[in-house]
């Protein structure tokens, strides 16, 4: 088999996993900066919830040693965990062996996005523009995050599934429970919700629930 086509199969194999992990709830929460006690309490409340979906910012050791321990208590309930913020080959490693089980990126590198396809991890980096988009369709990517999803608008996913109907969004940066069904509705697949101490960031404001 070719290395092109080996590429293919793998991005296929990534893009089949996110339509698996997001099939149960169209919400994604984001847990930045909250310290382990806190990070693992929020994820227990998240599940209970019924949002399987978990991704933990991974910016600091701290970070590190939360992302560790959310992996380690989402085994024992069958839950994934994501590591977010990935912006560099090494943190790519680092989340691997931290157990991650999918990447988030807040933009569009081929480096970091070559190196967790290598590394066989699912990735979602972020977009904001058609070429983006269009860079991220040719590195065989069908699962992208839009960033950040309030400064784009609800109206950005209507125009942008024109030229891209096979592209999937999770629409991250300021939705909370005012507006998240004002971007489900607009044909956003996941809207990830959450909060921290820098303030919003990647992740926003306070998602639905009290996370």
């Amino acid at each position: 088999m070719t290395t092109s086509s080996t590429s293919s199969t793998d991005a296929a194999a990534q893009g089949a996993w996110f339509e698996t992990a997001f099939a149960g709830a169209p919400l994604m929460a984001i847990l930045r900066g909250m310290g382990v006690e806190r990070s693992v309490r929020l994820s227990e409340t998240a599940w209970d919830l019924g949002i399987d979906s978990v991704e933990v910012p991974l910016q600091t050791d701290e970070d590190e040693r939360a992302l560790r321990e959310v992996v380690r208590i989402g085994a024992t309930r069958g839950k994934s965990v994501g590591a977010g913020t990935i912006i560099t080959p090494e943190q790519v490693a680092l989340a691997a062996d931290a157990g991650a089980s999918y990447l988030v990126s807040p933009g569009l590198d081929p480096v970091v996005v070559r190196a967790a396809q290598d590394a066989g991890i699912p990735i979602l980096p972020g977009v904001a523009t058609p070429s983006e988009v269009q860079l991220a369709v040719s590195l065989g990517l069908t699962w992208l995050k839009a960033f950040p999803a309030t400064w784009l608008g609800s109206d950005w996913f209507a125009h942008i599934r024109g030229p891209f109907p096979q592209v999937r969004f999770v629409a991250t940066g300021g939705l909370n429970a005012s507006n998240v069904d004002e971007f489900l509705d607009a044909g956003v697949r996941v809207a990830a919700v959450g909060g921290g101490g820098g303030g919003g960031g990647e992740g926003g404001p306070r998602p639905p629930g009290g996370l």
